[in-house]
């Protein structure tokens, strides 16, 4: 199995639990925050799917710039978006080369470092899990009850 392989496989057994967790969230608690200097349900759960695409596509390209740029989106149903972004991150995950694993990016800019891109790509896991983990207090406040693993294998 090729690290891009691996890669996806552990990307879509955290991610498929932020899917469940981000298709709990009915449009009407869109704007909850369990504290009021907390992000908005919605603002976590697009900020947990852009932030991995933008990861993931700075490591296909190299280009430190893709990082942050600002992603213009006008879909605004979460489960819609949830499932655009998964599919474009895989993707892009999916296209990594060996080479692309090897590069080192200057991210001086952004982290104050040079960051090989493997390393970066498990900054982008580690990122998503500790948002995912926000992700499930959201949820349970909002009443939940049935939620999923944290982690889903195969």
């Amino acid at each position: 199995m090729s690290q891009a392989q691996k890669l996806v496989q552990y990307f879509l057994s955290h991610r498929n639990v932020t899917v469940e967790l981000i298709n709990k969230i009915e449009e009407k608690h869109y704007d909850y925050k369990p504290t009021p200097t907390s992000m908005s349900a919605k603002d976590l759960a697009t900020h947990i799917l852009f932030s991995f695409y933008k990861f993931a596509n700075t490591a296909k390209h190299g280009d430190p710039a893709l990082f942050t740029e600002k992603i213009e989106e006008t879909e605004t149903n979460l489960q819609k978006l949830a499932q655009t972004y998964t599919e474009k991150t895989k993707q892009l995950l999916e296209s990594l080369t060996n080479e692309d694993f090897e590069r080192v990016l200057d991210l001086t800019n952004v982290f104050g470092a040079k960051i090989p891109t493997a390393q970066f790509l498990q900054m982008a896991m580690d990122h998503e899990i500790h948002h995912k983990g926000q992700l499930f207090v959201y949820v349970r406040e909002m009443g939940h009850t049935d939620l999923p693993l944290f982690v889903k294998r195969g």
